[in-house]
């Protein structure tokens, strides 16, 4: 297995190289800042990809929780969902009985057409679900996931972001919303910045 210092090291290097940008920028919640971090430039790169998955079933297994899927927001947290599903698999071929964690996409309303369904690929009522978003402002995306994930019959068993942003109500939003279970980030913000101006001094 992976150590979880390295893979969580390295994910931090490649977010702080590929996904952080000093600027300024608007941001979805109406405000403007002065730096902008792209997870998905991270979360769809091969490598990034890979150790997204890693870094996440390692928290996962310090923190004793086993969901049975992995859910979020369409379209920040569909390379997250495919990652860890995808990181689970392999490691259930590397240590066999190891808990597969299958994959959910989750829309901001229900399909007009087709079957009409909000959740696309696993959906169970009952199962109990890890909600995943990328970065974490004002928790309106990752609170919408988790009331639908509840809405379909299941449970929420923790919450997790890539990148917290650190604004004052964006944390407490999520945890009051989330009613008891852990949220968690694998960042701040603030580390990411630390790690892109570290880099850059190199």
């Amino acid at each position: 297995m992976t150590n979880p210092n390295d893979s969580r090291a390295a994910l931090l290097s490649l977010l702080s190289t590929l996904s952080f940008k000093l600027g300024e920028f608007k941001l979805s919640s109406g405000g403007t800042s002065d730096y902008y971090v792209d997870c998905r430039l991270t979360t769809l790169h091969a490598e990034g990809g890979r150790l997204t998955g890693l870094a996440i079933l390692d928290l996962l297994a310090e923190q004793g929780i086993a969901p049975d899927a992995v859910g979020g927001l369409t379209m920040g947290a569909d390379p997250i969902v495919s990652n860890v599903a995808t990181a689970s698999a392999y490691r259930a071929l590397a240590s066999p009985g190891t808990k597969l964690i299958q994959g959910m996409l989750i829309r901001k309303a229900e399909k007009a057409h087709g079957t009409g369904r909000r959740i696309e690929g696993f959906c169970q009522a009952g199962a109990s679900v890890l909600v995943v978003d990328d970065v974490c402002t004002t928790g309106g995306s990752t609170i919408t996931a988790i009331e639908a994930v509840r809405e379909a019959g299941m449970k929420v068993a923790a919450v997790l972001c890539l990148v917290e942003r650190e604004e004052a109500k964006g944390r407490p939003a999520v945890e009051a919303a989330a009613d008891g279970a852990h949220f968690f980030s694998l960042y701040t913000a603030t580390q990411v910045r630390a790690e892109h101006i570290r880099l850059l001094k190199k």
